[in-house]
């Protein structure tokens, strides 16, 4: 009875403790000692330990991660659910109803510069950018129009640019101005959108006191424009013409359609028509008057004998007459067009001139007749002759 079995024995029945014997007998017959035995032992626990940790973790954090989703999409499908409103409601309601931001009329890039020699101010219009838009498509045709506060009536105009909101100007104007008047001076630059056939539309501007810049350093920076100013001359009126030259025959046709905003207290308008040449005094034609109205219907053409040579050095200028109340003329103002001009008038003489043979209409704001007559510089008058004609 107390022999153990031999290794012919049946084996032990289930529910025994045969199985203990077995794990024993087996790790006597190892041949490694038993350090190293209980060493693999012990290193084994604790990995599957270590890794039984590890799943417990991540179980933990995905549950955490999964509560604040589960939360937010039973709030927003829920008719109570009013957080998600509570939040950005505020943004929209103050986006819509605050004030007009700054850089909703756009920014302005302006250097500065005085010449103590000359006694001067140059005022170096770079670009705009982010100007307002309008009409369809969201587009604008800006030009600038610059004046000092101590010049009344005396203003530079940019030309044209079109269908951009952040024109690149690139011009340089000046204004003449004792050193001592810099600290009362205001440098006025109003940005306008051009608009064929109507008035143009203000877009932003800009009220830059001098007796904050220094005038011994060149200064070049942004500024921010602010909406236009309420005080605003009144316009003295329009004028609508049409131009025509045929380079090949040296003719050029001006047409004078119309006028309106004249003053009711002026009587009986009319317009004169006047080619120079040279800064001299060439040729001249006027309308007949049209009596009892403000707004005069013309239709009057006028041709003019200009070699292509000299389109260049001619100047065109029309000014509105009319009887005031001292019963006498006065001009009402005038419109400048030719290579000097700027604006509007610059582009409606380039338009004729790359229309050739074509008619090319336009209405024009009257200028004050002193600051046209100042910006021509006018000579004493001069007869030229053209070639092939009689002396």
């Amino acid at each position: 009875m107390g022999h153990p079995l031999g290794p012919h024995s049946a084996p032990a029945p289930a529910g025994t403790t045969a199985i203990p014997g077995l794990i024993v007998d087996l790790i006597t017959r190892l041949p490694w000692p038993r350090w190293a035995i209980i060493a693999i032992a012990v290193a084994a626990g604790v990995l599957m330990v270590s890794c039984l940790l590890c799943a417990v973790c991540c179980c933990c954090r995905h549950g955490h991660r999964k509560k604040p989703r589960d939360r937010e999409a039973v709030g927003l499908g829920s008719p109570q659910g009013t957080t998600s409103t509570h939040l950005v409601q505020p943004d929209v309601v103050t986006s819509e109803t605050g004030p007009e931001d700054a850089q909703h009329w756009g920014r302005l890039q302006l250097s500065l510069e005085y010449d103590f020699s000359r006694q001067e101010i140059k005022v170096g219009l770079k670009q705009a950018a982010d100007l307002r838009a309008y009409g369809p498509g969201g587009t604008a045709d800006p030009y600038a129009r610059v004046s000092l506060s101590t010049q009344a009536g005396h203003s530079h105009e940019t030309r044209v640019h079109r269908g951009t909101l952040c024109p690149m100007f690139q011009e340089t104007c000046c204004f003449h101005i004792l050193q001592e008047e810099l600290a009362g001076a205001t440098l006025q630059v109003r940005v306008l959108g051009s608009k064929r056939f109507s008035v143009p539309k203000p877009l932003g501007e800009l009220s830059l006191p001098l007796g904050a810049v220094d005038p011994q350093h060149v200064l070049e920076q942004w500024y921010q424009l602010g909406p236009p100013g309420a005080v605003e001359p009144e316009p003295s009126g329009e004028l609508c013409l049409s131009l025509r030259y045929v380079p090949s025959s040296g003719r050029m046709t001006v047409v004078v359609l119309e006028a309106r905003g004249l003053s009711p207290g002026l009587a009986d308008p009319y317009v004169k028509v006047q080619l120079m040449l040279n800064q001299r005094k060439w040729r001249k034609r006027k309308t007949s008057a049209r009596k009892g109205t403000a707004s005069p219907y013309f239709n009057e053409a006028f041709t003019f004998l200009v070699p292509f040579s000299q389109i260049q050095s001619v100047d065109l200028v029309l000014a509105v007459w009319a009887w005031g109340p001292q019963f006498r003329a006065e001009p009402v103002g005038k419109v400048l067009l030719g290579a000097r001009a700027s604006g509007q008038p610059l582009q409606h003489w380039a338009g004729m001139l790359a229309h050739a043979r074509r008619p090319v209409a336009r209405w024009h704001p009257l200028r004050p007749a002193r600051e046209v007559d100042r910006a021509l510089g006018l000579k004493p008058h001069l007869h030229l002759t053209l070639p092939g004609s009689r002396h």
